[in-house]
């Protein structure tokens, strides 16, 4: 058996090693927490490193890139006109009194002098009985002035009358045929406002309006008064067209533009330029082209809407691009163009005509120019952006 003192002997010993050894264990402990922390930190610093250059190149926007095409192939103006009858006749009544009847209803074709109504007029038939009764009286007064003159001019061959009594005679003749002609002239005027009782067409043509019915009251010569009739020659038609100025020049008389119309969309006809206004427009800074059609058949009608396009010569520098890659900024329209460096280089365009989808340019751009479709909003001068894709594609692909 070991003594106590042996016991003790023997921890005095061991103390001072394990002492040491929990401090070395500290120590070592320490080191790797140390190591640990350093290792976290540059991890961390290099992750932030990578997110901050990732968020970098994020930021830099993507972009497609386009070729202006040049405009020779779009070559047709496309206008659009308004259809006019050749000749277009609203008919008022000369006369004031009831519609007797009407004849010709709206869509009837109708020939020069066909009777359209009779309107019935009771206070001008009373009017020319009137007047011809005062002719009546004014030829007999005149008859026996013409009597009286001649006995006097007889009476005065012998001496029996004064030339003063022979002169007044002659004068009440004179006085007496003059009035027999503003009588005559009276009658005149009320029989040919009686020819007025008959409404007749002007012209050959269509109805194509009829306000008025039997029995209606006919108030003749009033600003405000409705047309009894319209009537429209439509065998030939007028087309209105207001040309842009920047193609006035091109647009001249005797040449050949094609027409639609909505009623016949797969169905083209040939209309030529008649006349021109030859001044712009104040308000539409358009110069107004009258166009001519034969409409025989009668399909065209009067008020159609129509397109009218003009076959005009290639424009030349002029170029051609998507209206998807304008920008509308305060000094105008913009085209942001990848410059040197992927930088965004602004141009700022002057457009000639819309087609719709496609915008024409006349100044502000190069063939050679990288045009961004679809720009952001917020795309900028000098803006750094990324081109995708290998190849610029053409803006007519």
């Amino acid at each position: 058996m070991s003594s106590p003192s042996d016991v003790h002997n023997g921890h005095a010993k061991s103390g001072p090693k394990s002492l040491r050894r929990l401090k070395l264990a500290g120590l070592i402990g320490v080191a790797v927490a140390a190591v640990v922390v350093v290792v976290g930190l540059d991890g961390r610093f290099v992750a932030e490193g990578e997110v901050r250059k990732w968020t970098q190149t994020q930021a830099i926007p993507t972009v497609a890139t386009i070729n202006p095409q040049g405009a020779g192939s779009e070559n047709g103006l496309v206008l659009p006109g308004t259809v006019q009858p050749f000749f277009d006749a609203q008919i008022h009544a000369r006369v004031n009194g009831y519609l007797r009847r009407w004849y010709a209803d709206i869509g009837d074709r109708v020939k020069a002098g066909q009777v359209l109504a009779d309107i019935d007029t009771p206070d001008l038939d009373q009017q020319l009985v009137r007047a011809q009764a005062d002719l009546a009286t004014a030829q007999a007064n005149e008859r026996l002035a013409a009597i009286t003159s001649q006995r006097w001019a007889s009476l005065l061959a012998k001496d029996a009358v004064s030339h003063q009594e022979a002169d007044e005679k002659a004068g009440d003749l004179a006085a007496k045929a003059s009035l027999t002609n503003a009588a005559r002239a009276q009658v005149d005027q009320l029989r040919a406002e009686e020819g007025f009782k008959r409404i007749v067409a002007p012209f050959d043509g269509v109805v194509t309006a009829r306000n008025t019915d039997i029995g209606a009251l006919i108030a003749a010569g009033t600003p405000t008064a409705t047309p009894l009739f319209a009537v429209s020659k439509v065998d030939r038609l007028r087309i209105y067209v207001s040309v842009p100025q920047d193609y006035s020049a091109q647009v001249r008389t005797g040449m050949t533009a094609t027409l639609t119309v909505p009623e016949y969309p797969a169905e083209t006809f040939k209309a030529q330029v008649t006349n021109s206004a030859g001044a712009v427009g104040g308000r539409t800074g358009a110069v107004q082209v009258e166009l001519q059609i034969a409409n025989p058949d009668g399909k065209l009608k009067p008020g159609d809407y129509a397109q009218v396009t003009f076959d005009l010569p290639a424009a030349r520098d002029v170029l051609s691009i998507p209206v998807s890659a304008t920008l509308f900024r305060p000094k105008g329209m913009a085209v942001a163009t990848v410059g040197p460096g992927d930088r965004v280089l602004m141009k700022y365009v002057s457009v000639v005509r819309d087609l719709g989808s496609r915008l024409e340019i006349s100044a502000g751009l190069a063939p050679g120019d990288r045009v961004i479709d679809n720009p952001p909003d917020s795309l900028d001068q000098g803006d750094l952006v990324r081109v995708g894709g290998a190849d610029a594609r053409t803006a007519g692909a």
